[in-house]
Parts: C-alpha cells; sequence; structure tokens
C-alpha cells in the first residue's frame, strides 16, 4: 500500500443495504444481479485510489453538512465518507427513490 492508498470499509448498514438491492433484482434475474453487485463493488473499490472523486451529498449539503460523499453507479447512489486514509461506505440507496428524508435519518 502506498501513501495515496486508502482502505476501503463497508459498514454493517451498507452491506444490507446492497444485500437488499441484490434479492430484489435477483427475483427477477441472477445475472443482473450479479453484475449489478460487481457494478457496484467496482466502483467503491475504485476510492482506494480517489477517496475524494465523489462529490458532497447535495441533500445533506443544503443542511451545511459536507462530510458525507456519494458515488452514482445508476441508478444507486453509494454514500461514503473518509477518515485518514479509510474510506468508509455507509449506504447504497436507489437514486430513483425520494432519498432526502433517508439520508437525513441516517446522517443527522
Amino acid at each position: 500500500m502506498t501513501l495515496a492508498d486508502y482502505e476501503v470499509f463497508w459498514t454493517r448498514t451498507a452491506r444490507q443495504d446492497l444485500e437488499k438491492i441484490l434479492e430484489h433484482i435477483a427475483a427477477d434475474s441472477q445475472i443482473r444481479a450479479r453484475r449489478v453487485y460487481l457494478d457496484i463493488k467496482e466502483k467503491a473499490a475504485g476510492l482506494r485510489l480517489f477517496p475524494l472523486q465523489g462529490r458532497i451529498v447535495p441533500e445533506l449539503r443544503y443542511y451545511g453538512i459536507a462530510l458525507y460523499r456519494e458515488l452514482i453507479c445508476a441508478p444507486w447512489r453509494i454514500m461514503y465518507k473518509t477518515e485518514e486514509n479509510r474510506v468508509w461506505v455507509l449506504a447504497v440507496i436507489d437514486g430513483r427513490r425520494n432519498s432526502e428524508d433517508i439520508l437525513l435519518d441516517r446522517f443527522i
């Protein structure tokens, strides 16, 4: 690991979010569920080298909270924060839904 590398950790909540998404998709297509899983995990793994690549979560920025960032892996939103040389994946949310209430409940 170089000095620029970060470690990426998934919180229990984020893992549960991903499991629920995959279960829902797998009910129609196991292949698509696997593809979504790989896409989301790959996108999050990229944070190891570029932890600040995501934008500050707009719904939280409105309330003056700039600690949390997100990556878009359409239609999913991967929410995370950085601490020292760590990235914490906090949530995976369906971006097609009104997620402001979910975000405010989880992050405030």
